[in-house]
């Protein structure tokens, strides 16, 4: 029964068309497109924003996920925490969004020893600046590549867990 419901919530959700944007367009923002600038929290418990990272020298992979602590998403999450080394080399940071608490986040770098910072979209504030849909409370499961000019240079708007940092790599070569 809780399955029919998730299923016909996340139908109805799809069915209301793209998200509007506070930048007046809609639907997921697209290559090219400047990406907004936010907040994240660094595993330290320190506060980083998106702007900091590219100015640092690096491109930036923005990706959104439903929940901690979920298989899938604790799948993603491992799977970027153990490329790190790789995106380092590479100068691509990493920052993580999904609609969870600063608490749960932290409490999923420490289980998972995450090495770059998670972003609390408590309000879904920041989803809906990108353009990601969030249905009940959950984002969709969609990344961002940003580049060291703060410009969208590649949008992976339907992600399989397991093998999407792989493919996130790859582009940033």
């Amino acid at each position: 029964m809780k399955r029919a419901f998730l299923f016909t919530a996340f139908v109805l959700a799809a069915c209301n068309g793209p998200v509007k944007r506070p930048d007046g367009g809609e639907g997921l923002l697209s290559v090219g497109a400047s990406a907004p600038d936010f907040q994240a929290t660094t595993k330290q418990g320190d506060p980083v924003k998106l702007s900091a990272l590219e100015a640092s020298d690096h491109a930036v992979v923005v990706y959104f996920y439903p929940k901690d602590e979920t298989p899938g998403c604790t799948k993603e999450a491992c799977a970027f925490r153990d490329a790190w080394n790789k995106f380092e080399s590479e100068h691509v940071g990493i920052v993580g969004v999904s609609r969870d608490t600063e608490k749960s986040h932290r409490e999923f770098v420490k289980n998972h020893d995450l090495p770059f910072p998670l972003a609390a979209d408590e309000d879904g504030a920041i989803a809906k600046a990108y353009g990601v849909k969030s249905t009940m409370g959950y984002s969709e499961r969609v990344s961002f590549l940003v580049g060291k000019d703060g410009k969208i240079l590649k949008v992976w708007p339907k992600v399989d867990p397991a093998v999407h940092a792989d493919e996130v790599l790859a582009a940033a070569k």
